[in-house]
């Protein structure tokens, strides 16, 4: 019982720590890129960055063995960074590795597909 409830606990404080990483919303980044120029990451594969992606975004494939070196090659550190992929599962897995290196990052809520259902 007590390893059931170590186990437990140590998947709690994991699963509470990737909340960390903060959304926005579709509304949000729309308005952000309409201000001003934003560091915005596209997660995605260039399968699915072929079929559509968001005007100005940089590019770094999540499932890439250098996604972190591709990703911060690009990036400027002192600045926030948004992220997407196709649904924001990827995005907020890329955002929490890139908050872990010292990064201010957000995803996208719903991701690419929410996108495109919102404009």
């Amino acid at each position: 019982m007590r390893y059931l409830l170590l186990i437990l606990s140590i998947f709690f404080v994991s699963c509470v720590k990737s909340q960390d990483v903060k959304s926005i919303s579709t509304t949000e980044l729309k308005q952000l890129l309409s201000k001003e120029k934003i560091q915005l990451l596209d997660v995605r594969t260039p399968d699915e960055v072929s079929q559509g992606f968001i005007k100005s975004a940089k590019f770094a494939n999540f499932f890439d063995t250098d996604f972190y070196q591709s990703a911060s090659a690009q990036l400027d550190k002192s600045k926030p960074v948004y992220l997407y992929c196709r649904s924001s599962n990827r995005s907020s897995k890329a955002a929490a590795i890139l908050k872990e290196k010292g990064f201010k990052v957000y995803f996208l809520e719903g991701g690419y597909t929410q996108w495109k259902f919102n404009n």
